[in-house]
C-alpha cells in the first residue's frame, strides 16, 4: 500500500520520515525500556510462545508511533527472539498496520453495499474537499490521513467512518463539518487518540460512546 504526504499550497511538503521521527527523541530506540518492561509484565505472560505476542505488540507501537518502522521491527524481533522476516511478514499481512506514518486522525470511510445505499459518497466528497485528500493520503501536517474501508461490521447503522478506532454511526455530513472544524482547532501536539475520541463522541453516535456511558452527540435516533 502506497501513503503519500500531501503539499498543501502554503508549506512545503514534509517527509514521511520526519512524520515518523516527530514522535520520539532523536537517536533513542523505538522500543524503549519503558515499552519492554510494558510487555515483559502484560503481554508475554498471556502466551504460550514469544511469537504469540507479536500481534498486540504491534498495535503498541503503531499506536505510538503511527507506523511500524522497519528500524522498529528489527528491534521487536531482537526483543521476541524471532526473525525480523517474521515480523516484516505479520506486519505486511494485515492491513491496519501501516509502515509509514499516518495522521493523528485516520478517517476510515465504509464503502460497503449497505453504507454506499445510505450515502456514503457525500460523506466521502466532503471529506476529499475540506482535507484536499484523495484515499491512502496524509496531508504535510500529519493531521489527517483518509481511507475506504470495505465492510466495518456495522450494516444496521450505515453509514458509518472510523476516526481512529472510534466508530461514528449513521453519520451526517453536517457532523463530519462539526468533528473536522474541532479536530482543526487543536493543536497538532495535543491532537492524540483521547482527543479524536472524544470530539467524535460529542459530534456524533459512536459505539464507544453508548458502551462506556458518555452519552452520543445526537439525540435524534433516541427519541
Amino acid at each position: 500500500m502506497s501513503w503519500k504526504a500531501k503539499p498543501s499550497a502554503t508549506t512545503d511538503p514534509v517527509s514521511l520520515d520526519v512524520l515518523a521521527d516527530r514522535d520520539r527523541a532523536p537517536g533513542t530506540p523505538y522500543v524503549t525500556d519503558a515499552m519492554k518492561a510494558s510487555w515483559t509484565k502484560d503481554i508475554l505472560p498471556k502466551y504460550a510462545t514469544s511469537h504469540g505476542a507479536l500481534m498486540p505488540i504491534l498495535h503498541d507501537l503503531q499506536h505510538a508511533y503511527r507506523c511500524i518502522p522497519y528500524q522498529a521491527m528489527i528491534e521487536t524481533a531482537n526483543f521476541l527472539g524471532i526473525p525480523p522476516s517474521e515480523v516484516l511478514d505479520t506486519t505486511s499481512f494485515y492491513e491496519e498496520f501501516h509502515t509509514e506514518p499516518v495522521g493523528r486522525c485516520v478517517i476510515g470511510v465504509c464503502q460497503s453495499i449497505a453504507c454506499e445505499v445510505c450515502g456514503h459518497q457525500a460523506i466521502v466528497d466532503r471529506i476529499r474537499n475540506r482535507l484536499d485528500l484523495d484515499p491512502h493520503e496524509t496531508d504535510d501536517e500529519g493531521r489527517y490521513t483518509l481511507l475506504l474501508l470495505e465492510c466495518l461490521g456495522s450494516c444496521d447503522t450505515a453509514p458509518v467512518a472510523l476516526f481512529n478506532e472510534e466508530l461514528a454511526e449513521h453519520l451526517k455530513v453536517e457532523e463530519v463539518d462539526a468533528i473536522l472544524d474541532e479536530i482543526d482547532r487543536v493543536p497538532i501536539a495535543d491532537l492524540d487518540r483521547p482527543a479524536v475520541r472524544d470530539i467524535v463522541r460529542r459530534h456524533a453516535i459512536t459505539q464507544g460512546g453508548r458502551e462506556s456511558g458518555t452519552g452520543d452527540g445526537r439525540s435524534d435516533l433516541h427519541d
